[in-house]
C-alpha cells in the first residue's frame, strides 16, 4: 500500500499523486503514477504541479498513464 505522503513542492500541502525522476544524461524527465516507496532521487508531486510540469530548455517530459506518452508542448526546444 502506498503511504500518505505530500507534494515535494516547498510550499505545498496536497497529497502526492504522482512521481517524477529524471535522466540526466539523456535529458529526460519521467512523471507517472506515484510510486509505491518513496524514492529519495524521486519528487513526489500534487495532481496542480504535475499537470503544471514544465521541462527544461533541451529536455523532454515523458508522462505515464493517465497522461498519454510524450508531452509535446513540455519540449522547450
Amino acid at each position: 500500500m502506498v503511504e500518505d505522503r505530500l507534494c515535494s513542492k516547498v510550499t505545498c500541502k496536497r497529497p502526492a499523486h504522482f512521481t517524477l525522476t529524471y535522466d540526466y544524461d539523456g535529458c529526460v524527465m519521467a512523471i507517472g503514477p506515484l510510486s509505491p516507496v518513496s524514492d529519495p532521487h524521486g519528487y513526489d508531486l500534487c495532481e496542480l504541479h504535475a499537470e503544471n510540469l514544465k521541462a527544461p530548455s533541451g529536455w523532454q517530459v515523458l508522462r505515464h498513464s493517465p497522461f498519454a506518452g510524450i508531452d509535446e508542448d513540455a519540449l522547450d526546444a
